[in-house]
This record gives C-alpha cells, sequence and structure tokens, in this order.
C-alpha cells in the first residue's frame, strides 16, 4: 500500500475519531456545531498542507528523474558522435 493512501487513511480515521468525541461530548448543540465546523475546518486545512508536501514531493521526483534521463541523452549523444568519428576515421 502507498504511503498516500495510508496516511489518507490515518487522517480519515482521526477526523472520524475527533467527529465521534465531539458528537458525543455533553455540550450544547451550537457548540458542538461550532467545534465539528472549527475541527473539519482544521483537518481540511492539514489535508490539504499534506498533499500540497504530496504533490511537492513528486515533482521533485519527476524533474530529477527528467534531468537524470536529460543527462543519459547527452551521455549517449557523445558515445553516438565517437562511434561515428571513429567509423569516418576507419573507412578513410
Amino acid at each position: 500500500m502507498s504511503s498516500g493512501k495510508v496516511l489518507l487513511g490515518v487522517l480519515a480515521g482521526v477526523a472520524a475519531g475527533a467527529t465521534l468525541g465531539i458528537l458525543f461530548a455533553p455540550d450544547k448543540g451550537s457548540a458542538t456545531r461550532k467545534n465539528i465546523s472549527r475541527k473539519s475546518n482544521d483537518y481540511a486545512d492539514e489535508l490539504g498542507n499534506k498533499f500540497n508536501d504530496f504533490v511537492e514531493s513528486i515533482s521533485s521526483k519527476f524533474e530529477s528523474m527528467k534531468e537524470e534521463a536529460m543527462r543519459i541523452v547527452e551521455k549517449g549523444k557523445t558515445k553516438a558522435s565517437a562511434v561515428e568519428e571513429d567509423v569516418i576515421a576507419a573507412t578513410n
């Protein structure tokens, strides 16, 4: 299982636990609704931050792989040029 799915599962579990805890707390209904609203906003912000971190991590890895691929392509071009020069030198 990917770490993203595990993180999402953990956050969903925490959110469900917090919501149940608030629902069973001995507060007035209006206070409970405010708490639920505040907590859900907090969790939404946290989830958004985690998602942004995840996307940034993936983007960074993609850029790294792209740079590595470009380096390999350039190395291949250099070797191909060297082989081409060797073939031309051998035919002359």
